[in-house]
């Protein structure tokens, strides 16, 4: 975001789709038409779940012009004509698996609802045109499409490899370097972000570049200003700090029993902070800069989570100090090294140890 040494490439000059538009799910009859025979549209997999949207209405959550790498940890990738409809995969066609992963769409999926958005007053040529035909007829069937959701070559009676949206993303996504402007104003065109949002988020980056500098002695006092700045109307406190637990003393583990619904409190910063090592991570589960943000907040439970798919290896993967995912608490990119706006909005993972209970909630409230 400091310096533009790249422009991005294939932008449309018109783009149909904005965040808040409304779209309709097309039939399952079109949808397969757009698809391979591995049940893939330009690499990207449509999973059997997807099915059930059909015909339904949803607004656009966000442009997934772009995403992050959690395969491989490359940063930032290129996604063409997707789309995010705040619709979560529920694991039902991967073993049960918990991590409820944001989906991705193809613009060929959806088609728009003129009248209900400003969509009636922009041009539906572009990525809304030629991208819609169909690639065969009869090319691709549902059962293909569930056959698609194991990997191809596994010998029977081994473990069960899975493949997904998350494990197949590098597949259906380029290299997007963090200094390609013109993914930040794509961000802006597409309504993913809000001025005031990308301003501050420019900021902190800049920010952050001095701060963790290791070519200047300000680093210390520039984080302690950042603060104090912060304090003055209950901002965030900076976010990258180094877990205090001292290397000769085991992670703490807290057992609370969590289940959905259950009401919670995130401890403070400085608190989270007591339960992480070096690395900031607590029995190996990661503290991430982007959950500081919901320190001294209160939540609702969601997932007791337990069961995930690891998306290196396909292989369901079960944590031995369980997690919790909290209702509407997701990464917002707005910390994030070479990924900054992501709009993949992957729920966060906690530890028990690093939340309250909160006496007398009951469990399944609203």
């Amino acid at each position: 975001m400091i310096a533009c040494l790249e422009t991005t490439k294939g932008i449309d000059d018109v783009m149909p789709y904005h965040a808040g538009d409304w779209v309709e799910v097309r039939s399952k009859e079109e949808i397969l038409r757009t698809l391979d025979a591995g049940g893939r549209l330009d690499g990207l997999p449509f999973m059997p779940q997807m099915f059930q949207y059909s015909g339904q209405r949803f607004r656009i959550y966000k442009r997934a012009h772009k995403t992050c790498d959690t395969v491989n940890g490359t940063g930032g990738r290129r996604l063409a004509n997707g789309l995010h409809l705040n619709l979560r995969c529920d694991g039902k066609a991967y073993g049960g698996c918990q991590a409820s992963c944001l989906i991705f769409w193809k613009e060929a999926w959806v088609k728009p609802v003129v009248g209900t958005t400003e969509m009636a007053g922009r041009s539906a040529k572009g990525s809304n045109g030629a991208k819609t035909l169909p690639i065969e007829a009869g090319l691709c069937s549902e059962a293909d499409v569930w056959t698609a959701t194991r990997a191809e070559g596994q010998p029977s009676g081994n473990e069960t490899t899975y493949s997904c949206q998350a494990t197949q993303l590098p597949r259906f996504t380029t290299r997007l370097r963090w200094w390609d402007i013109g993914q930040y104003l794509e961000d802006l065109r597409s309504g993913n972000v809000k001025l005031g949002t990308f301003i501050s988020g420019f900021c902190y980056a800049l920010f952050f570049y001095f701060a963790q500098s290791k070519r200047t002695i300000l680093g210390p006092p520039l984080r302690w200003l950042y603060d104090r700045f912060q304090a003055l109307w209950g901002g965030v406190p900076f976010p990258r700090r180094t877990g205090t637990l001292p290397p000769d003393r085991p992670a703490p583990v807290s057992n609370l029993n969590l289940q959905p619904g259950d009401l919670v409190r995130v401890k403070s910063y400085g608190d989270i902070l007591a339960t992480l090592d070096g690395a900031n991570k607590n029995r190996g589960l990661f503290f991430d800069a982007e959950l500081v943000p919901f320190c001294g907040q209160e939540y609702r439970v969601r997932t007791r989570l337990t069961d995930f798919i690891d998306e290196k290896t396909g292989r369901m993967t079960s944590l031995r100090t369980p997690a919790v995912i909290l209702e509407d608490v997701w990464c917002q990119s707005r910390y994030s090294t070479c990924r900054v706006f992501c709009p993949r909005s992957i729920y966060s993972w906690w530890r028990e140890a690093w939340l309250e209970k909160i006496s007398g909630s009951s469990q399944g409230t609203p």
